[in-house]
C-alpha cells in the first residue's frame, strides 16, 4: 500500500497555515524546489563568445565543466544585446551538444555513382590534404615583371585555392581564417553576408 503523504505536506494544508492564498509563496516549495540550482552554479569557468547565427554579434556566456559546454545565457556586458539572445541565439547550446550533431558526412569519389557515408574526421583530413596539394602545385613565390631590372614582384600567393565564408560564422571565425588563408598565400578570400 502506497505511503500517504502527512497533511502538513500538502500544498492546500500549507497554503491555509500560512495564509498564502495565492500560492505563490514559500507555501508552494516542496523538498525537490527548495534543492533545485541554475546548471550555471555548477560551472568550472565561464568562458565569453558571440553567437555565431548573424552578423549582430551578439554576446554570449558559455558555462563550462569538466571540459564540456553545460550552458550557454546571453552576456549583460554586451554592448550589442546586453543579455538578450533571439530564440536561435538561445539555442546555441543545443548546436554544440545536440545528438543531431552530423558525426559523418556522405562522400562520392571521383568517377563514383554512389555516395558512401565516411566520418567528419576523416573527411577533414581529406579536405586538408588536397588543400596542401592545391596550394603546394599552384604557390607563386614571384611572378614574372618583363619591365623589371630583377627577378620579378615577390607576391607569395596561390591562386588555386579561394574561401567563401557563411553569416554562421562569428568574428572570431572569420579573423582565424583570414589569418591562416594569408599565411597559406591565399588572395581570393570573400564572405557570403557580403555578398
Amino acid at each position: 500500500m502506497p505511503k500517504l503523504p502527512v497533511i502538513s505536506e500538502w500544498p492546500v494544508a500549507r497554503q491555509l497555515v500560512s495564509g498564502d492564498g495565492s500560492g505563490l509563496g514559500a507555501s508552494a516549495m516542496s523538498e525537490r524546489t527548495r534543492e533545485l540550482a541554475p546548471r550555471t552554479a555548477s560551472a568550472d569557468r565561464v568562458v565569453r563568445s558571440i553567437c555565431p547565427y548573424c552578423a549582430v554579434g551578439c554576446g554570449q556566456l558559455v558555462y563550462v565543466k569538466d571540459e564540456r559546454i553545460i550552458d550557454v545565457e546571453g552576456d549583460p556586458d554586451s554592448p550589442m544585446s546586453q543579455g538578450c539572445l533571439c530564440p536561435k541565439g538561445a539555442a546555441t547550446f543545443q548546436l554544440v551538444t545536440g545528438s543531431h550533431r552530423e558525426q559523418h558526412v556522405l562522400y562520392r569519389r571521383p568517377g563514383g555513382t554512389a555516395w558512401e557515408r565516411i566520418p567528419l574526421e576523416r573527411a577533414m583530413d581529406m579536405v586538408a590534404e588536397r588543400v596542401k596539394r592545391s596550394r603546394d602545385e599552384t604557390f607563386e613565390e614571384r611572378i614574372e615583371d618583363p619591365g623589371a631590372k630583377h627577378h620579378g614582384a615577390r607576391v607569395r600567393r596561390t591562386l588555386g585555392v579561394a574561401h567563401l565564408g557563411g553569416a554562421t560564422l562569428d568574428n572570431e571565425e572569420n579573423y582565424l581564417l583570414k589569418k591562416l588563408y594569408t599565411a597559406l598565400g591565399i588572395v581570393q578570400v570573400e564572405n557570403q553576408a557580403r555578398i
